[in-house]
């Protein structure tokens, strides 16, 4: 009974040891590959690969309004103030320092006269004007027509009456200071001679306002119209 007994407990197999951590990761690595090949022969990866789409985004940065400035209204224009021109003083020009000789000079030095420079040639002034000359006096000529000198017309004569002479004698008669005719000439004829000698004979006899020179009665020579006309005698 005992020898059967050892026999039968001989023949059992003997326990499964558990698989190490090791070995079970690498079990699981290579269950991995083996699922990833036959999902690339099956294409199951490419159906998924087809589905899942990678979705773009698009983000637009929008800015905010920028803030509505109110325009500033422009200055008023400065009125432009004129310069004053101040005119400028003439520049007169400097004298030159004229050379003065040393009292004591060098020995070396060259003996000789030092002239001092010619001083500046005076500037002509332009002449003065002559003051004008003052205003010749007043003249005032002889006068005849005063009525109370009483000059009588000078007698037509008899015979150019008859010949029917007419025409007027231009006398040229020198007055004195006293009014008196001094002289008489015949400055133009009538064409007469009878009328020309009655005219300055007659006009000898008269007296005249004498001429005056800035209120001084001078002695002047005046003209005198004689008319000899058949209706006024």
């Amino acid at each position: 009974m005992t020898a059967t007994v050892f026999s039968s407990a001989s023949r059992r197999p003997a326990p499964r040891q558990p698989l190490s951590r090791n070995a079970m990761i690498a079990l699981a690595v290579v269950g991995l590959h083996v699922a990833f090949i036959w999902a690339l022969q099956s294409g199951l990866l490419m159906r998924a690969a087809e589905v899942i789409v990678p979705a773009e985004i698009l983000v637009q940065f929008v800015n905010p309004p920028a803030p509505k400035v109110e325009p500033v209204p422009p200055a008023p224009p400065t009125p432009a103030v004129p310069k004053k021109v101040v005119p400028k003083a003439p520049v007169m020009p400097q004298p030159r320092p004229l050379a003065i000789p040393d009292p004591a000079p060098s020995p070396n030095a060259p003996t000789g006269v030092v002239t001092p420079p010619l001083p500046p040639a005076p500037v002509a002034l332009a002449p003065a004007a002559p003051p004008a000359p003052p205003a010749p006096p007043a003249v005032q000529l002889p006068s005849s027509d005063a009525d109370y000198l009483h000059n009588p017309k000078p007698p037509y004569p008899i015979l150019s009456k008859r010949l029917r002479e007419q025409g007027t004698v231009m006398v040229r008669v020198l007055v004195g200071v006293d009014g008196q005719v001094k002289k008489a000439n015949i400055l133009k004829s009538s064409g007469f001679d009878r009328l020309d000698q009655a005219a300055a004979k007659g006009v000898l006899s008269w007296r005249f306002v004498p001429g005056k020179r800035g209120g001084v009665p001078q002695e002047m020579w005046a003209e005198v119209p004689i008319s000899f006309v058949m209706d006024d005698f």
